[in-house]
């Protein structure tokens, strides 16, 4: 493991024991690291399948040569101990449906100005589509991809929902030995999207092109198409195909 980025000191022994405790618990099935950027600032857009996976995707980024700073819900910053050593090692906290929501964004951009790698889930939580495939996205990932010129590269992964499956919580199941898959894609052409005005269709067609650029390298992972209709978790909005 090769890293010299920001928080080097703090993240490094970190990433040490998290790999002591993932490697006799899981294999791996790791592809596509030479698409992440070896320096430089870079969003990586994932889907989010269980409470277990920013674990199994912070390994992967950290060995692949890159420290992951997730936006993270903020609720996670006030358990004591945990709250502290986000912190320290340089998470950003999220102030879902608030009027600081716009901090992350903010944070988020300022990493990547320092030469970050900033995780972000684009669909904001962990998916309720029955089959974990990636639901309905939000915006965020799109408003920061579109603020700034930085590549926006796609991690798929599947295998920890076999330690906890989708939002459940609950004791981890440490003895399925699950292989953590990840595939990483290249980066999703916005191109021809930056630069013109801001508005709820252009943050709708590239919120659409992370989503199908994670659904497809998912579909590649698991061998399966994905349902033809993506979940959507607002009120009143079309659950995915197999949904009850």
């Amino acid at each position: 493991m090769v890293n010299h980025e920001p928080g080097d000191a703090t993240i490094r022994p970190l990433i040490k024991v998290l790999n002591a405790v993932l490697e006799p618990l899981s294999r791996r099935d790791w592809q596509g690291q030479d698409r992440l950027p070896a320096t430089g600032g870079v969003i990586v857009v994932a889907n989010h399948i269980s409470n277990a996976d920013p674990l199994a995707l912070g390994q992967f980024l950290a060995y692949s040569g890159r420290w992951p700073r997730f936006l993270a819900k903020s609720s996670l910053f006030g358990v004591p101990g945990l709250g502290r050593l986000l912190r320290r090692v340089q998470q950003i906290p999220v102030e879902r449906g608030s009027s600081r929501s716009s901090d992350a964004l903010a944070a988020a951009r300022a990493a990547l100005e320092d030469g970050q790698a900033v995780v972000v889930y684009p669909e904001g939580t962990i998916t309720r589509d029955p089959d974990l495939w990636p639901m309905r996205g939000r915006t965020g990932a799109a408003r920061l991809a579109l603020a700034t010129a930085y590549p926006v590269v796609p991690v798929a992964q599947w295998g920890a929902e076999e330690f906890l499956r989708g939002p459940r919580l609950g004791l981890p199941r440490l003895w399925a030995r699950p292989t953590l898959r990840m595939r990483v894609g290249p980066p999703v052409d916005l191109g021809d999207l930056r630069g013109r005005p801001l508005d709820a269709a252009l943050l709708a067609e590239a919120t659409e092109r992370i989503m199908a650029a994670l659904t497809g390298l998912l579909e590649d992972l698991r061998g399966e198409p994905a349902p033809a209709v993506r979940f959507d978790p607002r009120p009143g909005g079309r659950p995915g195909v197999g949904a009850p």
